[in-house]
């Protein structure tokens, strides 16, 4: 059973940086794809970043990209989000996803999720 861990949330001032980390486990060989979504309070759960299992694909959503970065390192398989420049609206639980397909923009396409891991976002 795949188990994924967030760490590194916690209150970010505007225009700070901060770095989201997610831990999985897994069965020995097995490379998942990952991504990270968040999720606003009254809002539904969206899409912020997916890379695949080499780490030479990344997607981004559009309100993000140039400040988030995505990667990953397989030895530790952990996935990391590089949050720069961040906004009063980045604030919400971001959670980390694995699915065993290809990056997709949509929830329902990850088997595994984290528990979320908060960051609010101080003026």
């Amino acid at each position: 059973q795949v188990q994924l861990v967030e760490s590194g949330g916690g209150v970010v001032k505007d225009g700070n940086s901060l770095t989201l980390s997610c831990t999985e486990s897994r069965r020995a060989g097995r490379i998942l794809v990952m991504a990270w979504f968040r999720q606003a309070p009254g809002k539904d759960r969206e899409f912020v970043a997916g890379i695949n299992r080499s780490g030479g694909t990344r997607e981004y959503e559009y309100s993000i990209k140039g400040r988030f970065t995505i990667s990953r390192d397989k030895g530790k398989n952990a996935v990391y989000l590089q949050m720069n420049m961040v906004r009063p609206g980045d604030a919400s639980v971001y959670y980390c996803a694995a699915s065993a397909g290809i990056v997709s923009r949509d929830r329902g396409k990850y088997e595994f999720w984290g528990q979320g891991t908060q960051v609010p976002v101080s003026s």
